[in-house]
């Protein structure tokens, strides 16, 4: 029996980084370390291929715990997030069956969204009806101009049914950025109305009531530091604006809550939310707020910690959810309530896999539902508190984040501050630029959403599954600042393979395989997956003897597009004759960069397709020669 425990490889000796960089560089054979291994993210920083402890020392933050001021590992010392679905509602009596049934099936957190005509007493009555509103956190959403009316009208319910006001907790949403970002529409009168809504908010001391809606900003393509850095100008401009209007500082930040959104950059993701606690904490604390009672979160000094803790609502992207293959779905969405858990937010919506196409059903309901409880019931992420914390990697990405966050906060700042920022289309402009260079990534596979970009099912349809797009702002005018752009990053390539659908024809791509076996078959797979993302029929072969063989074969199969698949070396003998025997009757595309390219174009071959294509730009281009529009 071991008597002593000992260190495990305590007979190693330790390893300096020069010793390992010596090692990295002598594998790379003369390669460049920085453009080998580092990667270059576009949220401005680049991310190492490996951390050490020096990487980490000297960071303050470090000592901290969970539930510690200044947050970063957390502003609870547990992880019990709040499970949180989110309905439409239009009939209140059926949205009431659901929220009961919901409950019991393990959600603890409710969002309600109707139209601001629907608010009145009699509504709020129906769809609340049964439900504990003292031991479920409950979320409304509906016209900003009538969230005043709705406050008032959930405080006086909430004492008509006995409960303590204290107990209840949840939120209702007054975003006050939302017409200008979503719409275009300018409002200069938003403090006036932000503060009619704070002081209602009062009554229900417990709800949040001021919405930092950051998952807007991720829905239109933000990166995630563009994201958090806006987020936290846009909670400062809360505070400063309603602090003038003569609001005590701890009672505005105590009103807010922070809706993000949640990409499928897992690590970055979890540096995100860690370095967002951090960050608000330092921007609440630095107004120094006042406690009105004696709390044993106090500083000395009497500022108020709690003030400073920064309420997390986060839910699943928009920006990388797709149409076709949507099942795939689920895998992003899955992966991206995993970070949000492990950083530790205080609740999380899924959306459902189905969210883009349709109204959710039961089913996908339930699906969604379930990915947050496994989480919890068989994964047990909510047993361990920031079990990220002091992994050498995570804690350099969160204070690499936290740096180019405030770096984008100080520059709001110097522009007048988020609205000023919004308003002279700054905001809107940065993001745009972030989504069409994310897009870009898309279209030529340097970013992959499977199903999409990457081993589509050229055989699936979905124009008779796509509703149409709604409206859920409930305001009118014409735009007179640039709005947000929400096109996905499927959006293109969707569109591409709908113009495909509604064509009422499927073209038809024959592979003319030949030559080198290796070659050849790669690059037949990889043709195969470029022309299924515009919903081509490809037309996979073994190979062939001859080149007459093959074009024969693909006349014969009513092909429309031949794809020449061999390796470069035999090209320059196979591609011309391929070309000849085709006679122009059908479009020949000639699968790889051959050093040859330029004979072969001047023999008139003029279709390449390779891994440096823009596959976007290429398949709208075939779709034009083939008379898709």
């Amino acid at each position: 029996m071991v008597e002593q425990k000992e260190k495990l490889f305590y007979e190693f000796p330790p390893v300096t980084t020069e010793e390992w960089m010596a090692k990295i560089t002598a594998d790379l054979k003369g390669a460049p370390f920085d453009k080998k291994l580092v990667w270059k993210t576009g949220e401005g920083f680049d991310v190492k291929p490996f951390y050490r402890a020096e990487d980490i020392e000297g960071l303050s933050r470090m000592s901290s715990l969970p539930g510690e001021y200044p947050y970063l590992r957390g502003t609870r010392k547990d992880n019990d997030w709040k499970i949180r679905q989110d309905m439409e509602v239009t009939d209140f009596g059926a949205a009431n069956a659901e929220a009961l049934d919901l409950l019991s099936k393990g959600v603890t957190s409710l969002g309600f969204h109707f139209a601001g005509e629907d608010v009145s007493a009699d509504n709020i009555a129906v769809l609340l009806r049964g439900i504990h509103v003292e031991a479920v956190e409950l979320n409304f959403k509906t016209c900003q101009k009538k969230t005043t009316e709705l406050i008032h009208i959930l405080g006086s319910y909430f004492i008509a049914q006995g409960a303590d006001l204290g107990k209840c907790f949840g939120s209702v949403d007054y975003n006050p950025f939302k017409k200008p970002l979503i719409k275009g529409l300018e409002s200069d009168n938003w403090v006036a109305e932000a503060a009619e809504v704070l002081k209602a908010g009062m009554a229900i001391p417990r709800y949040k009531v001021l919405a930092v809606d950051a998952c807007l900003l991720n829905d239109a393509g933000a990166y995630i530091s563009q994201e958090l850095g806006y987020a936290l100008a846009w909670g400062n401009e809360l505070i400063e604006k309603l602090a003038e209007a003569e609001f005590p500082v701890d009672v505005i930040a105590k009103k807010i809550r922070f809706n993000f959104g949640i990409s499928s950059n897992y690590f970055l993701e979890i540096a995100k939310f860690r370095a967002a606690r951090w960050l608000w904490a330092e921007i609440v604390g630095a107004y120094a707020p006042k406690c009105a009672h004696d709390c044993p979160n106090n500083r000395p000094d009497g500022m108020c910690r709690c003030a400073c803790k920064m309420s997390v609502q986060a839910r699943t992207s928009e920006w990388n959810m797709t149409v076709y293959d949507a099942h795939v779905n689920l895998l992003r969405t899955q992966t991206e309530a995993m970070s949000a858990a492990i950083a530790g937010v205080d609740s999380i919506t899924v959306a459902p896999f189905d969210r883009m196409f349709a109204s959710p059903n039961e089913f996908s309901g339930r699906i969604a539902r379930n990915q947050q409880l496994l989480l919890k019931e068989e994964s047990h992420f909510d047993k361990v508190t920031d079990p990220s914390a002091g992994s050498y990697y995570i804690e350099a990405l969160t204070n690499s984040m936290a740096d180019v966050a405030w770096k984008l906060f100080l520059a709001t700042e110097e522009q007048g501050g988020f609205y000023a920022a919004v308003r002279s289309g700054a905001v809107q402009k940065a993001v745009g630029a972030s989504s069409l260079a994310r897009r870009k990534a898309i279209a030529t596979r340097r970013e992959v959403l499977l199903g999409t970009n990457q081993y589509p099912n050229f055989t699936e349809t979905a124009a008779e599954k796509m509703g149409e797009s709604r409206c859920d702002c409930g305001c009118d005018g014409a735009a007179t600042i640039p709005a947000l752009d929400f096109s996905r990053g499927a959006s293109e390539f969707e569109a591409l393979r709908l113009a495909t659908e509604k064509s009422g024809r499927t073209p038809k791509v024959f592979m003319l395989t030949i030559g080198n076996l290796a070659m050849r078959l790669a690059r037949s797979q990889f043709s195969c997956n470029f022309f299924a993302c515009a919903g081509y029929k490809v037309i996979d072969n073994l190979g062939f003897e001859t080149v007459e063989a093959g074009i024969e074969a693909a006349v014969n199969a009513g092909a429309d597009i031949v794809t020449l698949c061999s390796s470069d070396d035999e090209y320059a003998s196979l591609a011309v004759p391929a070309f000849r025997a085709l006679a122009g009757r059908a479009i020949f595309v000639v699968a790889g960069a051959p050093e040859c390219a330029e004979e072969l174009k001047a023999a008139g071959i003029t279709e390449f397709i390779n891994v440096r294509s823009n596959v976007l730009e290429t398949l709208k281009g075939f779709n034009s020669k083939l008379g898709i529009n």
